[in-house]
């Protein structure tokens, strides 16, 4: 995740602190300290490192930066569950059945109605699916209604081909290349068309309140 700049948006940003996003793979939950142990153990991976183009923290850092993002006016994240692991098994902690985590950021002062989008599905076994491209249309769509966006931006490694070509799925269409940053942006113009397509798409997500920690009812 990276930082981004605040636009004073913090009670849009904010939304999702309770607020539960419930698909068919995946379930999408505000990011709080329970999950940090977690998040701090993917982390230390130094492929994920280059992927996210992320420093490594300590335990103590990682805290404070949960709290940060859930503080910050431009920041909305979610933690990705398997969905269908977490409701099989009624005593699963959320932590337990962590596969990665999707971010919208607000990184343009001027436009309001662009948000950057970003995934990252850190478990190995749970990658190629489907969570991650699950996961992009939750969050396009919540972006599109909850937060009035109808632009996406997604700037990925230029290595990392497969989160490309998933992109490249969800009709984001690639507009520039950064030879100093090594990564490629995608762009995806929300017309009425796409819009359409999106909310079809996500048609059977379900939002449910959320309490740290816990689903009413689980």
């Amino acid at each position: 995740m990276r930082e981004g700049v605040a636009v004073g948006q913090a009670a849009t940003m904010r939304l999702n602190q309770n607020i539960l996003l419930l698909g068919k793979k995946v379930a999408l939950v505000p990011y709080t300290s329970e999950h940090v142990p977690r998040y701090h153990e993917w982390m230390k991976s130094e492929e994920l490192q280059r992927l996210t183009a992320s420093e490594p923290l300590t335990l103590e850092q990682e805290y404070a930066m949960q709290h940060s993002w859930r503080e910050d006016a431009d920041k909305c994240t979610f933690i990705v569950l398997d969905a269908e692991k977490w409701q099989a098994q009624p005593a699963a902690t959320e932590e337990s059945c962590m596969v990665g985590d999707v971010n919208l950021f607000l990184t343009d002062r001027g436009d309001p109605s662009l948000g950057e989008i970003e995934v990252m599905i850190a478990e190995p076994s749970c990658r190629g699916k489907g969570f991650g491209t699950e996961a992009v249309l939750m969050m396009l769509s919540y972006g599109v209604t909850r937060l009035g966006l109808t632009k996406f931006e997604a700037k990925i490694g230029e290595g990392n081909e497969p989160s490309i070509q998933m992109f490249r799925k969800l009709h984001f269409e690639q507009v520039a290349v950064s030879t100093v940053f090594q990564e490629v942006t995608l762009r995806l113009m929300m017309s009425e068309p796409e819009r359409q397509w999106l909310l079809q798409q996500t048609s059977h997500v379900e939002e449910k309140p959320y309490r740290d920690g816990s689903l009413e009812p689980h």
